[in-house]
């Protein structure tokens, strides 16, 4: 690939460690507040409100942050089994199938982009939110918003995969990543 996609590429990349990042550091602020509800409810007879709601927000919100890091890894299901044997023998077969992949991936995460953009407006015009008034209330746009940015950090994340895809249909060989070299597979 050009210097400059490779540059594309490496920012790409810290951007979704970035969400990674945060996603991760999101599932240890929510095992801290499950196990504070735990012995408040347990020691203290004191439940902390509105974990449940907190916990069903949160889920949602780690999924997407840390989606893009989780397709940049390869760790999307797959099978490998017939990719990698096209690599050996007719790599440009292998590069086609990638890009296919990568196309029928931009759409469907496209789709959930748009079919999620008007939840987010509407969410953030009406200030809807979970819970109960007078127990505890959450504001639901900022998982709503992360949706957004999850999917967008996968569409990126995509398109660099389909261009190193169509430049393996063009080359005849498999774009290699700095990811790859590690002994990671990244598609």
């Amino acid at each position: 690939m050009p210097k400059f996609l490779q540059q594309v590429q490496a920012v790409i990349d810290r951007l979704t460690m970035g969400l990674n990042v945060l996603g991760t550091l999101l599932i240890v602020a929510l095992m801290i507040l499950i196990n504070a509800d735990i012995i408040g409810r347990e020691l203290f007879l004191s439940p902390i409100s509105g974990v449940p709601e907190m916990v069903s927000m949160s889920i949602v919100a780690i999924v997407f942050l840390q989606v893009g890091q989780a397709f940049r890894m390869g760790r999307f299901t797959r099978t490998d089994a017939l990719m990698n044997a096209l690599e050996r023998s007719v790599p440009r077969i292998r590069a086609l199938l990638e890009f296919i992949y990568c196309l029928a991936g931009l759409f469907v995460i496209a789709m959930l982009f748009n079919a999620s953009y008007p939840l987010f407006t509407k969410a953030w015009d009406r200030n809807t939110f979970v819970g109960t008034v007078g127990d505890f209330i959450a504001p639901i746009w900022p998982v709503k918003l992360i949706i957004l940015i999850g999917c967008a950090a996968l569409l990126m994340q995509l398109l660099m995969a389909g261009l190193r895809a169509a430049f393996g249909i063009w080359t005849g060989t498999k774009e290699r990543t700095d990811d790859e070299a590690g002994g990671h597979d990244t598609v």
